[in-house]
């Protein structure tokens, strides 16, 4: 499966962005799909994860009551609508996928290039 993720962009502290992990091939929801970011410096960290079947769903703490993982199979696109963003929030996000959902990124198979989210006034 190939992913491209889209929707990253400049937002004030408290707005709200979605991000959008668009699949390709016929076998998408045959994957769970989880999101991760990485900031300057900082090692990539999981942020959520949604199951095969949209019905399962994790998140990290940080973004835990702020952050919403869906997915829409027919589309084939997972979507992560982040609100009350913070200044901390800033990095590449990057989508990934892999037959279970998992939290650790070295256990996901397939990457999507990333897409930068700069929370800043």
């Amino acid at each position: 499966v190939q992913l491209q993720a889209s929707g990253g962009g400049l937002v004030q502290p408290g707005g709200s962005l979605k991000l959008s992990c668009a699949g390709s091939g016929s076998t998408f929801s045959g994957y769970a799909v989880g999101w991760f970011r990485q900031a300057p410096g900082k090692d990539r960290e999981f942020v959520a994860t949604i199951s095969r079947g949209g019905t399962v769903s994790y998140y990290g703490d940080s973004v835990k009551g702020r952050f919403t993982i869906s997915r829409d199979n027919a589309k084939k696109t997972v979507y992560l609508q982040m609100s009350r963003l913070k200044p901390e929030d800033t990095a590449v996000y990057y989508c990934a996928a892999d037959s279970s959902a998992r939290t650790r990124p070295d256990m996901y198979d397939f990457w999507g290039q990333g897409t930068l989210v700069t929370v800043s006034s």
